[in-house]
């Protein structure tokens, strides 16, 4: 029988509809500031909200919008609000109006106390040290120091890899980017070779890093990395990677294809924040499918300290 403490952590499913690669940012004015990828990949918003489960019918507001020519274009996904050194961040990829899938990460900047009602500015892209498709930026800080993890393509049909480099500044690489993760496992490789939408999370001792493999379908599903949190985070022989894939599809309640996580806190708990959808089979590529809505769900460690994420969550509502 579900414990009352176990219920007063139940939310909403979907927590918000049709954003696929949500991201949520608990700041110190204690409310929750939610974005993710909009179903029509064309513009940036934020939602806040007090608690979790208000997030589902907060006012939405759009902060930037895609540029009608050139470079931010189109294909714009995967934002993430980011908090550092008193300004407000967001990590966005985007491609060329013409050459959609010529994608780059870029960044955008507010000064302003609400990041909402504040102004942002254009900072530009980030120069990996690629001319190459790349995505899914995130960036966290540790001893002082700040990392930027993204998923890239070093050639046009080779695999998606994630690669790590500390930062000069918020858009500025200072070390040559360190291939962290490549598709390796059969659960990598379905449709595509991927390892994209890196999350970081401090726990334990530990760097955790979980990320996402294989097609946007029903076979997505998240992969995990872990270093010792006082190793050199730039030498790969620091960290290990999970053979097998930490959370996965589950027929049991009907969710499907779940991957593209953050992670926040709820009360004392950590909490993982994901996207997924309520059926199986898409018609046609299932990245023009909308309907990978964001959810979440807290979790535990086990012995070792790592995370045990479980199954996704059933819808709810």
């Amino acid at each position: 029988m579900e414990s009352t403490m176990e219920k007063d952590f139940e939310y909403n499913s979907p927590l918000v509809y049709q954003r696929a690669d949500p991201y949520i940012y608990l700041h110190t004015d204690g409310y929750y500031y939610f974005t993710g990828t909009m179903p029509q990949y064309d513009c940036i918003e934020i939602r806040r909200a007090r608690r979790l489960n208000d997030l589902l019918t907060a006012d939405s507001y759009i902060v930037w919008y895609k540029h009608s020519t050139g470079e931010m274009g189109s294909h714009i996904w995967a934002p993430e609000l980011h908090y550092i050194d008193d300004v407000w961040y967001i990590y966005f990829t985007a491609g060329d109006s013409v050459d959609v899938w010529d994608i780059r990460p870029y960044v955008l900047m507010c000064r302003d106390v609400n990041p909402i009602t504040g102004k942002w500015v254009e900072v530009g892209r980030v120069n990996v040290g690629f001319e190459s498709f790349s995505l899914d930026m995130t960036s966290f800080v540790h001893k002082g120091k700040q990392y930027a993890l993204w998923a890239q393509k070093v050639v046009e049909n080779g695999p998606s890899n994630i690669y790590i480099a500390r930062m000069k500044n918020p858009w500025t690489l200072a070390t040559r980017p360190m291939l962290l993760s490549t598709p390796e496992y059969f659960w990598e490789k379905q449709g595509f070779e991927v390892n994209e939408g890196p999350a970081v999370l401090v726990r334990n001792g530990k760097i955790i890093v979980t990320y996402s493999a294989s097609d946007t379908g029903w076979r997505y599903c998240m992969g995990m990395l872990w270093a010792d949190e006082d190793s050199d985070l730039l030498d790969r022989i620091s960290w290990h990677k999970s053979d097998r894939p930490v959370f996965m599809s589950c027929e049991e309640t009907a969710q499907y294809g779940p991957g593209h996580n953050c992670f926040t806190t709820d009360r004392g708990r950590d909490v993982l924040v994901y996207h997924s959808r309520g059926y199986k089979d898409t018609p046609g590529d299932p990245l023009h499918d909308n309907n990978r809505h964001a959810r979440a769900k807290v979790f535990d460690y086990d012995e070792n300290g790592l995370p045990v994420f479980g199954e996704p969550v059933k819808k709810n509502i």
